[in-house]
């Protein structure tokens, strides 16, 4: 026997604004500021790059075209996650 599908998933992403300094993921209603100081793999990606963003497992952003997976609570909190990818010389 087996179980019945679940419903469609509900949850969504998308990237409301692209600005010079950030951009901002919606993520149901709620909106994340996505600073490039803080997350350089934005800062030059193409807009089409930026646009193509999924919501994996309901707390996952993901950037399949850019290989980048942000956790929201990252997003929530950056300052419990004080080690940002980047420049390894400092």
């Amino acid at each position: 026997m087996k179980s019945a599908l679940h419903g469609a998933d509900t949850s969504s992403a998308e990237i409301g604004n692209i600005g010079r300094h950030a951009l901002w993921a919606l993520v149901d209603e709620r909106e994340y500021c996505i600073p490039y100081d803080k997350f350089p793999w934005f800062r030059e990606a193409t807009i089409a790059q930026l646009l193509n963003v999924q919501l994996l497992h309901g707390d996952h952003l993901y950037w399949p075209d850019i290989d980048v997976d942000l956790s929201l609570s990252i997003l929530e909190c950056p300052e419990r996650f004080p080690l940002i990818a980047g420049n390894p010389s400092g």
